[in-house]
């Protein structure tokens, strides 16, 4: 009868058991295939030590935080949206005329635009070939320059002392970029005219199914455009799961054989990666092949050095708003702002905006603009200054003796009800007769509302294009970062002797640490050794 009893007891207890074993197994699974991978690489400033370092610009160009600095970075943004951020009235618009100088020992330096805002280092082909590419939210392909006939081979040296004009930077040595050539990649594959990939080019040029597609790409600066024929090979990716492994993705991209325009003058001299929501970009192409989800986030640290994750969802407690959908720029990713709050007093106004990582300041036509800005004048302490060529409308000097700052803390309100808190809403300027002051970091626009990189700055950004929403968290960009590109350090620079403090408001509930907003990593899943441990579990 014991041995009875103990058989039965037995029997029941693995009966059970089985239930919660199964629903432990499905909680495994589900959250293993919660994401596929996360793959990423560091991204970097287009003023980082590490881009002027590698291109050996480093002293040639203004002093960060200089009143030059600063225009170089206007006059570079109106040059990247052409006419879309003209403006008639407001700030000092004449780096949006004529081509910005300035001088460098006994050298005048012209600048016709500095290209885009952010780059990184990727690695295609077989064998690999790297190349440095502008990453370009505003915009859709990948493309890189291939077999061209008209595109930028080498950077030009550094000679002599007549005016020069810019292309990319003003260079002291002599530096050359790579070119692709699917001729010498042994897993290159053209894409031909017959391919559901090519309607994505909208140019009916095939002469037969056969036929290479072609692709042109015609960019919002004047003049500036890509055209060439798809290609398909690897990219070269690691993962972010803490294993560092290498994944080689096959993806879609312009072989660029005809650059011109501003790509032949600074713009995207070795390639620009393309962000957009489109099927042809790489963020769709690596999910629709199985390699990610379809979401990828972006990190701006203050020190010009982030971090780009293919397949990071974001994480809990992050802020979400929809993307505006079905109408134009309906590819980039715009949001609708409901309140902007200043010092904690809200005010309603509802307005659509685009976040755009590639844009070095925010943009606000009115009557968003002049709601903030006079918001914010009306809170500030010191004394509105006015300065010749500073390309902001709304500064303020600070005093010699001065130690602290309190800044009004802005705040926009998104729709569906969450905050967005501006980590720094101002920039320090050094003006020229030695003295500082602390500008607005917005600009009036004449057309698009643009929350450029200034604001997005100490967040990670989630470009979710499956949930079609944008998320965002704090961030200081370096948690769980794993470098595999350009060789960085940190900035160590001496803080300026000004603190700057943030005005605290009532309305407002403190923002999570940092330290706590790291995109959540892909856990290894070995899909068969889950379902053999799933029937072991079943004839227990």
């Amino acid at each position: 009868m014991a041995t009875l009893f103990s058989s039965a007891h037995s029997f029941h207890a693995r009966h059970h058991k089985f239930p919660f074993l199964f629903l432990l197994f499905l909680f495994v699974l589900i959250e293993s295939c919660s994401g596929f991978g996360t793959f990423g690489f560091d991204i970097h400033h287009r003023l980082s030590d590490p881009v002027k370092g590698m291109f050996g610009v480093d002293g040639l160009l203004p002093v960060k935080d200089s009143v030059p600095y600063f225009q170089v970075m206007v006059q570079r943004d109106r040059v990247i949206h052409g006419r879309r951020l003209a403006t008639s009235s407001g700030g000092d618009n004449t780096t949006n005329k004529t081509p910005l100088t300035f001088y460098y020992g006994n050298e005048t330096i012209r600048i016709d635009g500095l290209g885009f805002l952010h780059y990184a280092n990727v690695s295609v082909g077989t064998p690999s070939v790297s190349f440095l590419v502008a990453l370009d939210t505003g915009s859709n392909l990948l493309w890189l320059p291939c077999d061209c006939s008209s595109c930028v081979h080498n950077l030009g040296s550094r000679s002599g002392t007549h005016f020069h004009k810019y292309q990319l930077s003003f260079f002291s040595k002599q530096v050359k970029l790579n070119i692709y050539s699917p001729n010498t990649s042994s897993t290159s594959e053209k894409v031909p005219c017959n391919s559901t990939l090519c309607s994505q080019t909208q140019l009916n040029r095939c002469p037969s199914d056969q036929s290479n597609c072609p692709y042109q790409v015609v960019y919002l600066s004047n003049g500036t455009s890509s055209t060439g024929y798809l290609v398909q090979d690897l990219l070269h990716l690691i993962s972010d799961d803490g294993q560092s492994k290498a994944v080689d993705a096959k993806i879609t991209f312009g072989c660029g054989q005809v650059q011109t325009g501003s790509f032949l003058t600074g713009g995207a001299p070795n390639g620009l990666f393309g962000l957009g929501m489109s099927n042809i970009s790489v963020p769709s192409t690596l999910a629709h092949n199985g390699y990610t989800s379809g979401s990828f986030s972006m990190c701006f640290s203050p020190d010009g050095i982030g971090r780009i994750s293919f397949g990071d969802k974001g994480s809990t407690g992050q802020g979400e708003t929809p993307f505006i959908q079905g109408q134009p720029r309906s590819s980039l990713y715009n949001i609708s702002i409901t309140q902007t709050s200043i010092g904690g007093q809200a005010r309603d106004l509802v307005y659509s905006a685009i976040f755009d990582s590639g844009t070095s300041f925010t943009y606000l036509n009115d009557p968003a603009y002049t709601l903030i800005a006079e918001s914010f004048n009306n809170m500030v302490n010191e004394t509105r200054h006015s300065s010749t060529g500073v390309p902001f409308d709304y500064c303020y000097a600070i005093s010699a003796n001065q130690t602290e700052l309190t800044i009004p803390e802005v705040t926009l309100v998104m729709s569906g009800g969450d905050y967005f808190n501006v980590t720094d809403p101002i920039v320090l300027v050094q003006l020229a007769d030695g003295s500082n002051a602390y500008c607005l970091g917005m600009i009036k626009s004449g057309d698009v509302n643009i929350i450029g990189q200034n604001f997005l700055t100490g967040h990670r950004i989630v470009f979710d294009r499956e949930r079609m929403i944008l998320g965002w968290k704090p961030s200081n960009c370096y948690d769980n970062m794993d470098t595999n590109t350009l060789a960085v350090t940190p900035n160590t620079a001496v803080p300026p002797a000004t603190a700057v403090n943030p005005e605290a408001t009532s309305t407002q509930t403190p923002a999570p640490p940092p330290g706590g907003s790291h995109s959540p990593r892909s856990k290894p899943f070995n899909f068969t050794l889950m379902m053999t441990l799933a029937l072991l579990f079943a004839i227990v």
